[in-house]
């Protein structure tokens, strides 16, 4: 076996939060680059700990603003970076100060994983951080992958319960933001297959792959836009991307990881591995 490479890797940036569990956030983004061929950096921007003595709740720390855009001022002179993966912000400081660091230079592909906090009944915060992603980072991604909740609140349905409303809530976001959508169904839609919509503002497209169990699981959603940024980055079409993508999440979520949480975790591994774990 040779070391040796001829072929200089591309280079993928995840802005994300980092989950200590590592099923999520920036650990779950840089395993999915390495897997698929291109060199990943991480620029944090909170620490996720669950909290075992609090039903695995999230506790949230955000880093210091100034210490963000001290990572990114690294990271892009470090770089000639032309696509990015937006994970969770957090807080509407830190989406400031990352919207000021995309701003200052060209992107080909800024693929947003539009993470939302407020449910609907969290006041302040939470709806203040909503409202500024929505505001500041939405409008400059050029591939968003919305869940099912997240697909509702972008859209401004009330509900969606089949595949025609969520190709309906991707029309609605592509017309919103001008990025091409995945909407994301998973395991929320009734049926055997977990089913999300690809819409790029002219072709629809349905991605179905059977469901491997009915509960969700954690990185999933992470790692979904984390192979699409690293297919775009090797120069794949949004559409080869998205399918590559949701084939790589099928199989980590096959392959998936167990511990003493009370949710298992994707394996971003698991689509060259034998077995499940």
């Amino acid at each position: 076996m040779s070391f040796n490479t001829h072929t200089a890797p591309s280079v993928t940036l995840t802005i994300a939060g980092s989950e200590a569990t590592g099923g999520a956030g920036a650990q779950a983004d840089l395993k999915t680059f390495q897997e698929l061929g291109t060199y990943g950096i991480a620029a944090l921007t909170c620490i996720v700990s669950f909290d075992p003595k609090d039903n695995w709740n999230h506790r949230f720390v955000p880093v210091d603003a100034q210490v963000i855009a001290d990572q990114l001022e690294a990271i892009q002179t470090a770089y000639d970076l032309g696509t990015v993966k937006i994970g969770m912000l957090g807080t509407p400081a830190t989406i400031d100060t990352v919207a000021k660091a995309l701003q200052s230079q060209e992107w080909k592909n800024i693929v947003l994983d539009p993470v939302l906090i407020c449910k609907g009944q969290e006041p302040g915060a939470a709806l203040d951080t909503d409202q500024a992603l929505k505001a500041q980072i939405l409008p400059l991604a050029t591939f968003v992958t919305p869940n099912h909740f997240e697909s509702m609140s972008l859209s401004g349905m009330d509900s969606i319960e089949s595949v025609e409303d969520l190709k309906e809530a991707a029309r609605r976001i592509h017309e919103a933001s001008g990025a091409i959508v995945l909407a994301k169904g998973g395991v929320r839609l009734e049926g055997d297959d977990a089913v999300d919509v690809f819409f790029d503002g002219q072709t629809m497209e349905v991605l179905r792959a059977p469901k491997v169990g009915e509960v969700a699981v954690s990185g999933a959603g992470c790692t979904l836009a984390a192979a699409i940024t690293a297919e775009l980055a090797k120069g794949a079409s949004p559409l080869d991307a998205a399918r590559t993508a949701k084939a790589f999440v099928t199989e980590g979520i096959r392959n998936r990881v167990s511990s003493n949480t009370p949710f298992d975790a994707l394996w971003q591994g698991g689509a060259g591995s034998g077995p499940a774990l």
